[in-house]
This record gives structure tokens, sequence and C-alpha cells, in this order.
């Protein structure tokens, strides 16, 4: 569905010369749902941006649905879904007469758009606001209204830029089951941007991690985290010499030692040190904390998230990036 070879593209600010993009290479095929990850500015918006021809490659090669974005835009087009950012419906118009025109605007007859129209209604759970003005919907409305708008005229490739912005968690959850079940039903591949780490995780197939402008990361979400040195054991006493004293019990115990005590929230000290399999390094651990007498108020083990993962390429943290 999507090839790119050293896709490009640079920015004129003032004097100088912005790389957004630098000779990114991306391979997705028919049917995955392929999720872009990393920081603002990381040029993710710009790589999707070029795939559904809305800015033209500085340099490099992309073929999106069989066509080149270049010398074949508009064949492109009319390949492909784009939901951005923004929201693709007019306030004042009502829900059904926007997807009837989306229609009329691919090329398809009356008939055939009143149809779709139809289906798009009961595919989103809108058939019972059909007839609502655009902007008396809740934002989880406006949201499938956009991703139905992008699917009228039925394209086997779905470009979603950062879809569920702003909305609520049920709305969130409420949009991805959508999603899911359109990719289950019609094998329609799906290329996202998102700043939620959880959707990339859940959602994705695959995940391309993207700083810099350039894909420093490329593989499903268990792969990437399998880069990272194991799970995240967080222990919690009740003052500094305790903790002092737990972390030394834990030094001899965690794999790839690494043990750090840091002052928590009031009172509390917690010590922390990641290990493989800390579900199984746990009741050894506790045993030799008891021996030791020392009195722990709570154990924690993280399996390893998609942020540790940027963490552990790049130093810094999507999370903190992201906002």
């Amino acid at each position: 569905m999507i090839r790119t070879r050293e896709l490009t593209r640079c920015f004129r600010v003032g004097k100088e010369t912005v790389e957004a993009v630098r000779g990114v290479d991306i391979d997705v095929a028919a049917g995955e749902t392929v999720a872009l990850l990393g920081p603002n500015g990381a040029g993710k918006s710009t790589t999707l941006r070029m795939l559904t021809t809305l800015l033209e490659p500085t340099s490099g090669t992309a073929t999106v649905a069989g066509r080149d974005v270049r010398a074949e835009p508009s064949e492109v087009r009319r390949r492909i879904g784009f939901v951005g950012q923004g929201h693709g419906a007019a306030d004042d118009q009502r829900v059904h007469d926007e997807l009837y025109s989306q229609g009329l605007l691919y090329g398809l007859d009356r008939r055939t758009a009143r149809r779709r129209a139809g289906d798009l209604l009961e595919t989103f759970d809108l058939a019972a606001v059909g007839r609502r003005e655009v902007d008396t919907l809740s934002g989880g409305q406006r949201r499938r209204l956009d991703v139905a708008m992008g699917l009228v005229h039925r394209p086997g490739l779905l470009f979603l830029d950062e879809p569920s912005a702003g909305l609520d968690p049920h709305s969130r959850a409420d949009l991805w089951e959508h999603v899911t079940r359109l990719r289950e039903e019609f094998g329609t591949t799906v290329v996202l941007t998102t700043h939620y780490l959880d959707e990339a995780d859940s959602a994705a197939e695959r995940v391309l991690v993207i700083d810099h402008g350039r894909v420093i990361a490329d593989g499903s979400p268990e792969e990437l985290k399998g880069r990272v040195s194991g799970d995240l054991v967080t222990l919690v006493f009740g003052d500094e010499e305790q903790s002092r004293s737990a972390a030394r019990v834990a030094d001899g115990i965690a794999s790839d030692g690494g043990v750090e005590v840091h002052r928590g929230t009031g009172a509390d000290h917690e010590v922390r040190f990641r290990t493989e399999r800390g579900d199984a390094v746990l009741p050894d651990l506790l045993r030799a904390l008891d021996a030791a007498d020392l009195d722990l108020s709570t154990v924690q083990v993280q399996r390893p998230t998609l942020d540790d993962v940027f963490l552990t390429l790049t130093g810094r943290s999507l999370r903190e990036e992201g906002r």
C-alpha cells in the first residue's frame, strides 16, 4: 500500500533550510494498521501530508495505493481517505447531507451516494443523529463523522492524523472500536499518528518511531518494548534509611543492577530497578526484604511502555515531548 525511499521534505525558515523529514523509508502492506509515533516537530504530520499529496516531497520517492504521489496525485487521492486534525464537516449542515455531498464529490451517482451515506451512519452509530446539524453533535460523534466522510468512496487506505485528540476517554475508546471493526470487516489499511501511547500500543500492529525527521525504530509494540531492559520494579518505604537498606538487598537480586533510590511523595522513599521477568524476581525479593526486617509499604511491577522505548532510544520522554 505504501512504499517510500529517501523521502525528504525541507522548509525555508528565514534564511535557513529546515529538514522536517530526512530520507524516510517506509513499507506498509495491505491490511496493516501502522502508527507513526514521535514528539511534536518529529516529522509525523509532514510525512502524512506528503503521502496524502498535501505537500510535495523535496526529494525521494513515494508510491501510495499503487500511484506515485508526485506524478499521479489525483489518482492517489481517489484511492485514499484522510482524516486531518481539524473537523471536516460544515457546522450548519446536516450529518446525512454532509456524507451524501462527500459521495457526490467523489463521483458517486446520487443513488449510490445516498446508500453509502446511510450505510456509514449505521456503521458509525450516527443514524439517530443523521438529520441533526453538525454543530449539535458531541466531540466523539463529530470525530466519527470525520472518519465516515473519509470512507465514503470505500478507500483501501485510510490516514488518521491525531484522530482522537481532544476527546474524552470514553469517546476515544468508542472511536477506536469503530476503526478496529472497520479493519476487521473490510480489510482497510490504516496509517495513524497519535500522542496517546496506549492507542499505538493497542491499535497498531506496527509502530514507526520518528525523531528529528528520521525513522529510528520499526516493529510491533511488543518487539519495540523488548528492546527495553526489563520490567520496572518499584518498592516504597516509609523512611530513607530503610529504602537504602532495601536498595542493597535489591542490588543482589536485580539482573542488570542499576538500583536507584528516589524521594517519593510526602515521607515516602522509592527504590527502583529494572530486571527481566519482574514477576518471577518478586517472590525472592520479598523474602529477602522480610529477612532483613525491612517494612515495605507497597510494591509495583510495570511492563515496559512505548514511552520507555523512546526514552531508551533518545534519552527523552514522549509523554513530556507530546505535551
